[in-house]
């Protein structure tokens, strides 16, 4: 019986490694083998490659090219793990003295399964196992590696996609364990595999550009250019020039022909930021370009060229009200959104603000090239009772900051930007209110007068029963941790100076 996905902690890490690790140990654990590993397709090297190999528990690096795995052209067997991709059917080989696609290469092996790892329809790559007793599989194993094959998919399809933008310097997360951003990632599956346009709606700073990127990279343009144009930042006079292009002789200044960014996103996608910033004037040929598949550079007297673009366009404006006060067309405001991915502020999902907090820690430590692998409970505290009016963008900021500033391998709070702590923060608990003139204090300030010593040493006695661990305590409470860190924040504690 499979067991629950509780591993969704650890398949959700974004380092591809340690996905392919925890993989192969679910891998194992479920068929009994000794040996495992994770091919994952690649465009590039036109093969697998062995993004991930265990033999008998010790995770094995093939040399050089030995990592690729590319179609054969001299008559022998291209192997198991080709085969099963090429056919995205599952393989059981329980006699690999008598199997022909055995591909003998350093591990004598009895017998080997193989499941394609599924992706929109398509092998996204393989997952094999592998044991040195011939007969060891059966349609059980078969059917319990395919579903955790197919429960790894998503991980294995970010993980990849933090490779590939960790290579162009944009590091990219999206963390799946909250409900509004698994609604996020099954949005996100489903529309990359079509043509539609889609609007990314949110905050600013919750990853409205990642998502788009998201898009492209899991759709079949993923090979085909990625083109952004941010709306809000170009001049309302050359915008028209930049999206469309323009002849030479157009206007003054206009000494050759440009190519317009609709253009150089032929086959491609497309990404318009800040669409709420996009003139009236120039909605009309947006949108001819959309419906029509056509663009006329400015100052063309020729045919419009054909273009074949998927636009993706993001916006932090209400759309819907712009149109109500006739600031935005309604007929461009409903192709954009055919579908629409809303995402959500940070200040939502914050149970998994320690995750998020964690990578982009590591990601600051590895750019600026310093030794701070940790952030401490106090600092934790603080960043939990702060609500981010910037969303990821400024908790990425906040820990590059620290980052930057912390003096040994811990984040302390003091090294976190000043705007996130509160004077309060460490303070002892607050002084009660005096009494009014006439004697006769309000309800609530005597209430608050009464209630608060006892509040602060129900938290206390929590924080000291389970070793000072938020999680726990915020547990035994009854409430979530984010009210807890809030509760510790009114009542001035903080855990470095907790009796004991």
């Amino acid at each position: 019986m499979l067991p629950e996905l509780d591993t969704e902690k650890e398949l959700h890490a974004a380092d591809i490694e340690q996905v392919g690790r925890r993989l192969v140990q679910l891998a194992c654990g479920q068929t009994g083998a000794t040996n495992g590993a994770v091919f994952l397709s690649d465009s590039k090297s036109k093969g697998l490659t062995v993004d991930f190999h265990v033999v008998a528990g010790v995770v094995v690096t093939l040399p050089g090219t030995g990592s690729v795995i590319r179609p054969r052209s001299d008559g022998r067997p291209n192997g198991i793990a080709l085969t099963c991709f090429q056919t995205n059917t599952p393989y059981v080989c329980n006699d690999t003295s008598t199997d022909p696609n055995y591909a003998r290469y350093f591990l004598d092996v009895g017998a080997v399964l193989a499941v394609p790892i599924p992706w929109q329809g398509r092998p996204l790559g393989v997952l094999t196992v592998a044991t040195t007793a011939p007969g060891s599989f059966t349609d059980g194993h078969v059917r319990a590696l395919e579903s955790i094959a197919a429960a790894s998919a998503r991980f294995l399809r970010r993980a990849q996609l933090a490779r590939a933008t960790l290579d162009g310097g944009r590091p990219f997360v999206i963390k799946g364990l909250s409900p509004a951003w698994l609604e996020v990632e099954r949005k996100v599956e489903q529309v990359s595999s079509t043509d539609a346009p889609v609007l990314v709606t949110g905050e600013s700073g919750t990853g409205k550009d990642l998502v788009s990127r998201s898009i492209h990279f899991n759709s079949r343009r993923s090979t085909r250019p990625y083109v952004t144009v941010n709306c809000a930042a170009i001049p309302e006079t050359l915008l028209e020039s930049v999206l469309f292009g323009h002849v030479k002789g157009a206007f003054t200044g206009a000494t050759a022909n440009k190519v317009g960014e609709f253009q150089k996103a032929q086959g491609g996608t497309l990404f318009l930021d800040e669409l709420g910033e996009l003139p009236l004037m120039l909605q009309a040929k947006v949108l001819r370009a959309i419906e029509q598949g056509e663009v006329n550079p400015v100052g063309s007297n020729e045919a419009p060229q054909r273009v074949d673009v998927r636009l993706v366009c993001a916006t932090n404006r209400d759309l819907a009200q712009m149109v109500r006060e006739g600031r935005f067309r309604d007929d461009l405001y409903f192709r954009v959104s055919v579908v629409t991915v809303e995402l959500p502020p940070l200040r939502n999902y914050k149970d998994n603000l320690e995750i998020l907090a964690q990578v982009f820690l590591q990601q600051a430590a590895r750019r600026h090239e310093r030794r701070v692998d940790t952030i401490s409970r106090e600092a934790m505290a603080v960043l939990q009772a702060y609500d981010f009016p910037g969303n990821m963008r400024e908790l990425k900021n906040a820990l590059e900051h620290a980052v930057i500033l912390a003096t040994g391998a811990e984040v302390r709070p003091d090294d976190l930007p000043k705007s996130m702590r509160p004077a309060s923060f460490g303070a002892r608990a607050p002084a009660p209110p005096s009494t009014p003139a006439d004697g006769v204090a309000p309800l609530e300030e005597m209430r608050a007068r009464w209630l608060a010593p006892l509040e602060r040493q129900y938290l206390q006695d929590l924080l000291r029963r389970t070793n000072g661990h938020v999680t726990a305590a915020a547990k035994l409470a009854g409430v979530n941790r984010v009210t807890f860190y809030r509760l510790m924040e009114r009542h001035g504690l903080r855990l470095a100076r907790m009796p004991v």
